[in-house]
């Protein structure tokens, strides 16, 4: 061994092309059809079946299950997809992930993959540089110079193993049994971090005949394990969800490997006497598939069960907060983070609505009758806690907008995230001014001032009737009025209310509650309206607040 000429250089040169190669297919792949697949992922997993078939297409186009996995857990968090369901995304991807080797057996073996190359790194490398503005061009160009770069790789692989083959005898190996080459192809799998590299290899070595094909069979098996290393890691610090995916995927592929390599022997006899497969190469990648897909027929009929256990794991892990839709979403998928994130919006805008009608103390809707005790015990939110509610959330919004932006965000999305924030600023806006009133509101209900009443029940059913109608604007985006339009109506109503006060004025000897009072109530409750319906208006160059009262300081408790 001691004789052995072995570039390695050569080889690791190799296998750096290769994963670079790789990147730039999947990088071009995902700009040329990432919203497609990401449609496709959403739309076709409602069933389990459905996730494994999908998970599989767009596997083997995209050539990375680990970004196929991202999606499926982005879209978990998101809430467009279950648990249950994006399991049967991952059963797919992995299957997805043996087209690689389809490719190398079927192309990189029996055709000269150097002169292959050559115009496809020519043609790839030439649009990716010089058609930056072009966003098809650039990502086919990387696509082809991803392919290039694959073969280009494989073929520096396979020469350098070739060198050695005549030089290497493994039969020490081979003695201590198979399970020797399945831990080093679990060990090299986890050092390299792609089971696409590690397949290649294991063809490299088996076609130069250094390895049979058992020895292959037991180190892609090793492989399809060690590549749960990268999820182990990437779930340290994750969400429970992520948690739970990833220890759904370690499950599935080192259950379905441990099997495969028991009965290997037999798998290999089936291979060759009754699929009639006789060459080595295109055995193993037919062993590949036929791994995953025994995974897939083990995991498929408890997968309903399986979810059930999973969700008993990571409570601890669980995210807290008070946001809802948010809580579970992660950033690095930003166009399903920005859904979430407008999910979140609409649920703060219903708070919003809620802690306005309540300042202001207006009961709106059919309450619920509740018995003696129940009102005895009843514990009453008081306006403060819910504003501070309402402050958290903001806070939360904005750590989660935060990292959002750190993604690279195209031109429509950083319009989306911007449009948000302002519109998230808008609602606190809303709740500190009406939270600002609360013990005017509560002085004025409390006295015995017929005009100071009077203004309050208008008060309160031109708020009732305005939040209704932004309510509505709300769930229905298509029916956004302009917020000059808004603007008109609380003009309109400011300035009819403030007349009639100052006309009461005169008539009324005696007062209970001061003027000030009053006008402050009318002043920050149509200022609170202007701001939520901001908040659903089209956008519009902001008109001049009615009150006077522009973005408050929303810092302050």
């Amino acid at each position: 061994m001691s004789n052995i000429d072995f570039d390695y250089w050569l080889f690791i040169a190799g296998l750096g092309i290769f994963l670079y190669g790789m990147f730039h297919l999947e990088h071009g792949l995902k700009g040329l059809a990432g919203k497609s697949f990401k449609r496709l992922l959403q739309q076709f997993t409602n069933k389990s079946w459905k996730g494994i078939l999908t998970g599989t297409f767009v596997t083997a186009i995209l050539q990375s299950s680990s970004l196929v996995n991202l999606l499926a857990l982005a879209f978990l968090g998101g809430g467009i997809i279950s648990l249950h369901h994006s399991l049967g995304i991952v059963l797919g991807a992995n299957l997805g992930t043996t087209f690689t080797a389809w490719i190398v057996a079927t192309l990189g073996f029996k055709l000269n993959v150097a002169e292959l190359s050559f115009p496809l790194l020519a043609m790839g490398v030439f649009s990716y540089l010089l058609f930056d503005k072009r966003p098809v061009l650039k990502n086919l160009g990387s696509f082809l110079m991803g392919f290039g770069l694959l073969f280009l790789g494989l073929d520096y692989m396979k020469l350098a193993i070739e060198d050695v083959a005549a030089h290497i005898d493994l039969t020490q190996y081979a003695s201590l049994g198979l399970w020797v080459f399945l831990l080093i192809g679990l060990m090299v799998t986890a050092l390299i971090q792609s089971s696409s590299a590690m397949i290649v290899i294991v063809l490299s070595a088996l076609n130069a005949g250094i390895i049979d094909l058992h020895q292959s069979v037991a180190m892609i098996i090793g492989s399809s394990i060690g590549t749960t290393s990268t999820l182990i890691l990437g779930s340290l610090k994750g969400s429970a969800d992520k948690k739970r995916l990833s220890l759904a995927n370690i499950i599935f592929k080192t259950v379905a490997g441990l099997v495969t390599f028991i009965f290997i022997d037999q798998l290999i006899f089936v291979t060759v006497n009754w699929f009639n497969i006789n060459e080595p190469l295109m055995e193993l990648v037919f062993l590949n598939t036929t791994i995953n897909v025994i995974g897939i027929i083990i995991f498929y009929p408890f997968l309903t069960p399986f979810t059930k256990v999973l969700n008993q794991w990571f409570k601890k892990s669980e995210a807290k907060g008070e946001c809802l839709y948010i809580r579970k979403a992660i950033p690095d998928v930003p166009d399903v983070a920005i859904k979430a994130l407008d999910q979140e919006l609409s649920h703060i805008f219903d708070l919003t609505h809620d802690f306005i009608l309540s300042c202001l103390r207006i009961r709106s809707g059919a309450k619920p009758k509740s018995s003696i005790l129940g009102n005895i015990v009843k514990v009453e939110i008081s306006p403060l806690e819910k504003y501070n509610k309402l402050k958290r959330m903001e806070d939360e919004v904005t750590e989660f907008y935060t990292q959002i932006q750190e993604q690279n965000l195209g031109e429509v999305e950083a319009g989306l995230l911007a449009r948000d924030m302002l519109k998230l600023r808008a609602m606190i806006t809303a709740a500190k001014n009406i939270k600002d009133v609360v013990p005017n509101i509560r002085q004025i209900d409390e006295s015995e001032d017929a005009a100071a009443i009077e203004i309050l029940k208008q008060l309160q059913d031109f708020t009732l009737q305005k939040t209704a109608e932004l309510k509505e604007s709300e769930m229905q985006h298509e029916k956004m009025k302009p917020e000059t339009e808004w603007h008109k109506d609380f003009e309109l109503f400011y300035s009819k209310t403030i007349e009639h006060l100052y006309k009461s004025i005169k008539t009324q000897a005696k007062r209970d509650v001061p003027v000030s009072t009053i006008t402050n109530a009318i002043k920050k409750t149509v200022s609170a309206l202007e701001e939520l319906a901001y908040s659903v208006s089209e956008p519009q160059p902001e008109a001049e607040k009615v009150t006077g009262i522009m973005y408050a300081d929303t810092d302050q408790p």
